[in-house]
């Protein structure tokens, strides 16, 4: 099952669209067929959901350059890549670049689908670790700037009292801050905190 999320198929071959809509629909999942991968860029938007099934070799953009635009793009479509001129340097290229997998033609349906449900819970994990970090960068941008001077302190190990007297304030004050902040950014802990700031803050640009 892939949960309705949508199958982008992308071929410039007519038989070949046909063919890998059809398995996405015994898969209980609706498909779009575009011919060429400027069609495709054209309709989907950063909030589609699913999986792109491409051809390597298409007219204009090939495979290969479709899934770096949609890295480009910051996009969560995983991209799955049918070839019949596998080449390792390609395979190598196509996976450094982000397909979950690069399949052989004539491929057998039950490896496609196998590759489509892998893509998809993919996708699923995409999503969610985005949605993360979407609540995480709201929760930051609720701190006012001295919760902001607190938590800095906190995450490097330093008690109330040191934050106290590096900031001019009052312990209770740091106490109040701190409890700002464990509300604020939805944790119950320090040791959560600083999770949360390792998994998205750094590497974000945000601390």
């Amino acid at each position: 099952m892939t949960s309705g999320k949508t199958v982008f198929v992308v071929d410039d071959d007519d038989q070949m669209r046909s063919s890998l809509c059809a398995l996405a629909t015994s898969m209980d999942s609706p498909a779009r067929a575009f011919a060429t991968a400027e069609e495709f860029l054209a309709a989907v938007s950063p909030r589609s959901r699913g999986v792109v099934v491409t051809d390597l070799r298409m007219p204009g953009m090939d495979g290969l350059e479709l899934q770096k635009e949609l890295a480009r793009r910051h996009s969560h479509l995983p991209v799955i890549i049918l070839t019949a001129y596998a080449r390792t340097p390609i395979t190598v290229e196509a996976m450094r670049a982000g397909a979950v997998t690069m399949i052989d033609k004539p491929y057998h349906d039950d490896d496609l689908a196998a590759a489509i449900r892998w893509a998809m819970e993919t996708e699923e994990t995409r999503w969610q670790a985005s949605g993360r970090r979407r609540d995480f960068c709201l929760y930051l941008a609720s701190l006012t700037p001295g919760e902001r001077q607190v938590m800095d302190r906190i995450l490097r190990g330093k008690l109330n009292k040191v934050i106290a007297r590096e900031l001019a304030v009052s312990i209770r004050t740091v106490e109040k801050r701190r409890h700002e902040i464990m509300s604020k950014m939805k944790v119950t802990s320090v040791a959560e905190l600083a999770a949360l700031v390792s998994e998205f803050g750094r590497d974000e640009g945000n601390l």
